[in-house]
């Protein structure tokens, strides 16, 4: 069960953006597995995807497509991963592409294919393409919720988040929805996430924004320390609701702009870690004091990956000494344990390096009792700072992934 508030807002409609699904049975029968995103023309995209160098099929493809043009639809589907499957997955891949085109009058590069699930098995290709027209001749602009809920995999609820805002008197959607729950480190964006508004922005801003985004959000959570081999993230501009286009970060709205997509993609990161497999806590990893941004993430990053201070959270057992030596196995050259402060919540467990005098184990079980905690961290040593959002790990993180694929 997910951690904390994860209901999904009123999903705003995006001028441009229309979107339509089927149940393919990729899978799973009985449920929606196939996603199709239309895009208006003269719609600007942008994207992220995995740096693991198995990285399947369809993020193959869609790169590949991204560099000849922009897209007019995206194609999704859940169950299966097209990843780890061989030249015989790339040619399915294309398939899908080729086949939603011929169906939609429209270029194979104008589509790109996306793919979530098990690794290592080929798609079902008949089935697949057989749910193309159904999801296409479904697509209608208020179908948000229709689409989190299709690209689901082990996710226990659908992720959206949705904001309207104002620029120069005129009112702008920015809606987005992602998936993922476990194999969740990010190393550009998260498992998948597509977000859409309709100001209008020029490609090569809407790309720098995604950038500037993702490093605050997706790429500051993890659930397992597993990147995944189907990472992507989509950010499209329709332009749709009218005004001047905005082509340079000079302009005084992209500020605006930038707030909220930043806000919206954190909401999307965030809702990942609370419905990280199995998780009972959500917890926030923040360090302070460090010479640079890098140092901070990477003691953030040894916290949240740490199996022993995961388990002790989940355990609701205040063993700090965990978080003491993640810290100090984390790379940092030169690091003055003697500078270290640590806090849960409010509660200081460090100071100077070694235990507060104040503190009381009452205290500290207090804290991790909650189902939500800060871990915060001073270095001492700078300015720079960071977060990185984790969960705890549990008895069912390990079942679910036992079986995955049963």
């Amino acid at each position: 069960m997910a951690v904390g508030d994860v209901s999904m807002p009123q999903m705003h409609v995006v001028q441009g953006v229309k979107i339509g699904s089927a149940e393919a049975y990729v899978r799973y029968p009985n449920r929606r597995d196939l996603v199709i995103f239309e895009f208006s023309q003269g719609t600007n995209v942008a994207g992220v995807f995995t740096q693991n160098a198995f990285c399947a099929a369809p993020v193959h493809v869609s790169k590949k497509h991204l560099e000849m043009g922009n897209p007019r639809y995206l194609i999704i589907n859940t169950g299966n991963a097209n990843a780890g499957t061989g030249q015989l997955g790339m040619e399915n891949a294309k398939a899908t592409c080729f086949k939603l085109a011929e169906i939609a009058q429209v270029e194979p590069f104008e589509i790109l294919p996306f793919s979530t699930g098990v690794i290592g098995e080929q798609l079902p290709m008949e089935r697949l393409l057989g749910g193309l027209q159904p999801a296409l001749d479904s697509v209608k602009d208020n179908a948000w919720v229709d689409a989190a809920t299709g690209i689901m995999t082990t996710d226990t609820t659908p992720k959206g988040a949705s904001e309207q805002f104002e620029l120069d008197g005129v009112t702008y959607t920015m809606t987005g929805i992602s998936k993922g729950a476990g194999m969740i480190r990010p190393n550009m964006a998260t498992m998948l996430g597509f977000v859409a508004t309709d100001a209008p922005v020029s490609r090569e801003l809407v790309q720098q924004l995604l950038n500037t985004a993702v490093n605050v959000s997706f790429n500051r959570i993890t659930i397992d320390g597993d990147t995944s081999t189907n990472d992507s993230c989509i950010f499209a501009a329709t332009g749709q609701a009218g005004g001047i286009e905005m082509t340079s970060e000079a302009d005084p709205r992209y500020v605006i702009l930038l707030d909220v997509l930043i806000r919206v993609m954190k909401r999307l990161a965030q809702l990942i870690v609370r419905d990280g497999e199995g998780a009972t806590k959500f917890m926030t990893v923040a360090v302070e004091g460090g010479a640079d941004t890098q140092e901070c993430c990477d003691i953030a990053y040894s916290i949240a990956h740490s199996p022993l201070v995961k388990t002790a959270f989940f355990a609701s057992d205040p063993n700090w000494g965990r978080i003491l030596a993640a810290i100090g196995y984390a790379g940092v050259k030169d690091l003055d344990v003697e500078k270290i402060q640590v806090w849960l919540d409010d509660v200081q467990i460090c100071r100077d390096g070694g235990a507060a005098t104040d503190y009381t184990e009452e205290a500290g079980a207090r804290v991790m009792s909650q189902s939500e905690i800060t871990i915060h961290v001073d270095l001492g040593r700078g300015q720079a700072k960071d977060t990185v959002y984790t969960c705890d790990l549990s008895y069912d993180y390990v079942k679910i992934n036992a079986d995955y694929r049963s």
